[in-house]
């Protein structure tokens, strides 16, 4: 086991990119976890290496099972589990209205004014199917609801932004299912469908057709994710269900989907694949100051970042397999990794991730949070899926299960000069 660890460590001191470009935005990383090595620090490093190998190990068969495998390039990054956690974790955050309980919560963002939360909640289930309650809410930073809408508009809440003019946009990713509409025959039949809000609840404008998946430009099928660009162009991630096939065949697309300002459609690229360009499950969707669309890759475990016309630019792995993400004034990325398993992810934790979408280095871990169950396929523990961050650095998480609600992530011990102030 030594001289098999002895080489996974050399391994590991000598990889020094994570992505497929160069020059590579990671290289200052890996150089750090080389002198980590040669300062003495070994078994730090030969700790994260073989527990590495110790998920691998225990995950026996787990390519066996349905969407557990990953792109080839992957495998070769070393997990990034242990890293500094500044943060205080303050579960079942905010607090609704008439004893009203949470459901699941995929989709959070900051209102414009820097302090106010949206979030999409799942009408205190995991389906608003049938549900006569508001799934869009509005919290104070105190945690209180001080506005919500959207009651009998949307299924299922997945993804949520909040525009430069503060309109809220929100993905319905799927129609009721038979069970749904056996219960309530008159059930209202959204899904496959991105509705904007206004910030006082009026539906502005709708991407799609309600209840019916399809193809753009008059349909979507599964939108995980949308964001506004400052230009006011409108991206829409499309395949919640392509992360569990193994293989191309009936039912295997990703793809991002482009709109004017007015909802008119511009175009679509990606297909379902492992390559650079390619897509299983494009979850979460961020942009930088530059510009660049940041497509959390979930079933490939991964970031893709393209220009705005679908250009692809870069692959980076050190984040994990992401289920949201948050990109900040000053280009600070929070990658919330929800599912990370031995089966899925081998090796690679559940966990908030948090660095610079400039360069790729990785700063800070904050773990799972115990649980009952785990969140995700499996593994241990649970954490969030959506992820937003207020103009005094708390991160907040949007839970799907069985830990449901929000948790609230709060900076203590950030030095003063670091990139997050």
């Amino acid at each position: 086991m030594l001289d098999q660890t002895s080489r996974k460590l050399k391994l590991l001191t000598h990889h020094r990119c994570t992505c497929r470009k160069r020059p590579c935005p990671n290289k200052k990383r890996f150089v750090m976890m080389k002198k980590t090595v040669r300062n003495g620090r070994r078994a730090l490093t030969l700790g994260l290496v073989f527990s590495g190998a110790v998920f691998a190990l225990a995950s026996g068969n787990a390519l066996a099972q349905r969407g557990a495998i990953g792109p080839a390039e992957q495998a070769d990054v070393p997990p990034v589990n242990f890293l500094p956690n500044p943060y205080e974790t303050m579960r079942n955050w905010g607090t609704l209205p008439d004893n009203r309980t949470w459901g699941s919560v995929s989709g959070v963002h900051i209102d414009i004014d820097g302090i106010h939360l949206w979030a999409g909640d799942r009408c205190g289930a995991n389906s608003c199917a049938g549900s006569a309650v508001d799934p869009i809410v509005k919290l104070d930073p105190q945690g209180n609801v001080v506005q919500s809408f959207g009651a009998n508009l949307i299924t299922w809440p997945h993804g949520l932004t909040v525009d430069h003019q503060g309109n809220v946009w929100v993905t319905d990713a799927r129609a009721p299912n038979q069970q749904e509409i056996t219960a309530n025959p008159n059930v209202f039949m959204g899904g496959h469908q991105v509705v904007k809000f206004s910030p006082q609840g009026e539906v502005l404008l709708t991407i799609g057709t309600p209840g019916e998946a399809g193809n753009p430009p008059t349909h979507l099928n599964e939108p995980n994710a949308v964001l506004v660009a400052p230009d006011g162009h409108i991206f829409i991630a499309e395949s919640h269900s392509g992360q569990f096939l193994d293989e191309a065949g009936a039912g295997a697309f990703s793809r991002i989907s482009k709109y004017a300002p007015d909802g008119t459609f511009v175009k679509s690229w990606g297909e379902w694949g492992f390559e650079d360009g390619q897509m299983r499950s494009p979850h979460a969707l961020a942009m930088d100051s530059q510009g660049r669309l940041f497509v959390s890759d979930r079933g490939n475990r991964r970031i893709q970042i393209f220009d705005q016309d679908g250009n692809h630019l870069d692959t980076w792995y050190q984040f994990s397999r992401i289920s949201g993400m948050y990109i900040d004034a000053n280009d600070v990325l929070y990658a919330i990794d929800s599912e990370s398993d031995a089966n899925y992810n081998p090796g690679w934790r559940k966990g908030l991730r948090i660095g610079s979408a400039r360069t790729g280095d990785v700063w800070y871990y904050i773990p799972e949070h115990n649980s009952e169950r785990p969140t995700g396929m499996g593994g241990i523990g649970a954490m969030g899926e959506g992820v937003a961050v207020d103009r005094d650095g708390n991160v907040y998480a949007g839970e799907v299960g069985p830990v449901t609600g929000l948790t609230k992530f709060v900076p203590r011990l950030i030095p003063e000069n670091f990139p997050l102030h």
